[in-house]
């Protein structure tokens, strides 16, 4: 076995990559996560199924990574999506392709793909190592030691810092690898969440807390009232606002946020024209036409959604439904077509799925992953600057960043 000595810091699918690959190469591996189980985060992607990565093709992973695109073009075709699914096949985990070109574990277990990563880690010979990272010691600008937070010293020629963001802190992500990478000289892009439920001006929602809605169609509009994302699927209303997948895709779309500056346009019966819609209703009038305006809508909405849609109206809900005009009809149809909230904010970095910001990748060399500043110094994964849409693209992210650090380190 080789001589060289190398750690890598968090036990993530961008360090089990890291780790892997260099075991790979025949060098001495150390993982060290802070958690007895790896991958925690992982367990959490696709509600617990684990969105792997997507099937697009490379250039369509460009285009969803909204932040430094470009520094990741030698990650994404050193090692490309089909490169990871052929790994992981070979680990025995078998795959699918669902909507959207998401990919998942066959088995729909997240603890799968898990199992498999373990299996790359051990056939490897990485050595795993439980504890927590306190910082990265150089001597003349090259990596010497990574240093424990009980004192011991794991010395090393190379390190790679695949530490996550701040998104679910309980998984491990603590923002410590920015602080390792600060204290080496590198500038940190001031971490944002992304991918994270939003505040809606509005406090409406807390009515409707906790009501799933699975098939609605939803479009933000900037202050010009320009649409700059659409899409169609699952939201869920709360306490504080707006959650769900749809939501979770549209917040990353909402750069520099402040209060007032997007709105989010839910369109309730996206299957119907405001046609259809209105003779839907004509006939749900006629059906209770003896009744108040507040009982004829249980065949129309969910229960819990029936009094704000009645408040935002302006019907009184006391009103005979055959006393309801043509004008306050055709008023509700665009309610129920055109929901509009104001998004206030985004919710915490800690219920973020991804941070947004990290280390500068003006001071990382796309083409290795090496740290410009500290010669054996390595960056994979969320830690660095570099973020992308809901689909799978982040994960390859850390994929691929972790496998070209891997190869160089």
């Amino acid at each position: 076995m080789n001589e060289r000595k190398v750690v890598v810091i968090g036990g993530g699918p961008a360090g089990i990559m890291a780790a892997a690959t260099t075991g790979s190469r025949g060098w001495q591996v150390t993982l060290l996560e802070t958690n007895e189980k790896l991958g925690r985060k992982l367990y959490l992607t696709g509600k617990g199924r684990c969105n792997i990565t997507n099937n697009a093709d490379m250039e369509e992973f460009i285009a969803n990574v909204p932040t430094n695109a470009k520094f990741l073009y030698s990650a994404f075709y050193t090692f490309t999506n089909q490169d990871l699914l052929a790994l992981l096949g070979r680990l025995g985990l078998k795959t699918k392709v669902e909507r959207g070109n998401r990919v998942f574990p066959a088995s729909d277990k997240s603890s799968d793909v898990i199992k498999a990563l373990e299996k790359h880690l051990n056939s490897n010979n990485v050595k795993r190592l439980t504890g927590e990272a306190d910082g990265i010691m150089a001597e003349n600008n090259k990596v010497a030691a990574v240093r424990l937070k009980d004192g011991r010293l794991l010395p090393c020629q190379g390190a790679v810092v695949a530490t996550g963001g701040l998104s679910y802190p309980a998984t491990g992500s603590t923002g410590d690898g920015y602080r390792f990478a600060k204290e080496l000289g590198h500038t940190i892009i001031p971490p944002a969440p992304s991918l994270v439920p939003l505040e809606t001006v509005e406090d409406w929602p807390a009515q409707a807390q906790g009501l799933s809605l699975r098939n609605i169609s939803i479009s933000v509009l900037d202050k010009k009232s320009r649409k700059i994302f659409e899409d169609f699927g699952e939201m869920v209303f709360t306490h504080y606002g707006l959650s769900g997948p749809v939501i979770l895709s549209a917040s990353s779309y909402m750069r520099k946020m402040e209060s007032g500056k997007y709105r989010i346009r839910l369109d309730l019966k996206p299957a119907l024209t405001q046609e259809q819609l209105d003779a839907r209703i004509q006939r749900d009038f006629e059906k209770y036409a003896r009744k108040i305006f507040s009982n004829s809508l249980n065949e129309l909405l969910p229960k819990k959604l029936i009094p704000v849609i009645i408040r935002l109206s302006g019907i009184p809900a006391d009103k005979p439904v055959h006393q309801i005009t043509r004008e306050e009809r055709l008023s509700l149809v665009s309610l129920l077509k055109s929901l509009t909230l104001t998004i206030k904010g985004y919710r915490p970095v800690s219920e973020a799925i991804i941070t947004s910001g990290g280390v500068s990748v003006k001071e990382i060399d796309p083409g290795t992953m090496e740290s410009k500043l500290v010669q054996g110094l390595f960056f994979a994964g969320e830690v660095i600057d570099v973020d992308a849409y809901t689909g799978g693209f982040n994960l390859q992210i850390a994929f691929s960043t972790g496998y070209l650090a891997g190869m160089n380190c």
